[in-house]
């Protein structure tokens, strides 16, 4: 008898574990500046796409919107979440700068592709198109 109990532990515990592995909770989203640290597509160095800085988002839930940089230039968007999936509207105005390592239209142009998120194991945030991870932000403390 005391051997199912640790068989059904064991299996318990397992199975709690891997229901751990991704959220889909939105709730997640928010509160949180996401800084960009992986993007799929180009052949070299991210460092090299992004020289001075990083790009970020920060979704907010009362108005819609998402803000944030894409790594020259202000970014903001509208932004709708349905369970797993998201979408983002065409971007809004933003400042002007000049922006060097081509950073910032490989940002916009795979922003335009995303249809999904997931949080992973590590609260790492993936913009998903279909089943593959197109972008990978860290949760750095707000700025706000």
């Amino acid at each position: 008898m005391k051997s199912y109990a640790v068989v059904f532990s064991v299996i318990a515990l397992i199975i709690s574990f891997s229901c751990k592995s991704t959220t889909s909770s939105a709730d997640a989203l928010y509160n949180a500046q996401w800084e960009l640290e992986y993007i799929t597509g180009p052949r070299m160095a991210f460092d090299g796409i992004y020289p001075n800085a990083k790009p970020y988002l920060v979704f907010n839930k009362e108005n819609g919107k998402v803000s944030g940089s894409n790594s020259c230039n202000g970014y903001i968007s509208d932004f709708t979440v349905d369970g797993n999936t998201i979408s983002f509207g065409e971007p809004g105005p933003a400042t002007l700068k000049f922006c060097e390592g081509g950073g910032e239209a490989l940002f916009l142009k795979t922003m335009k592709k995303i249809d999904g998120f997931s949080i992973d194991v590590d609260g790492k945030l993936n913009l998903m198109m279909g089943d593959l991870p197109m972008m990978r932000f860290k949760n750095v403390e707000k700025n706000m």
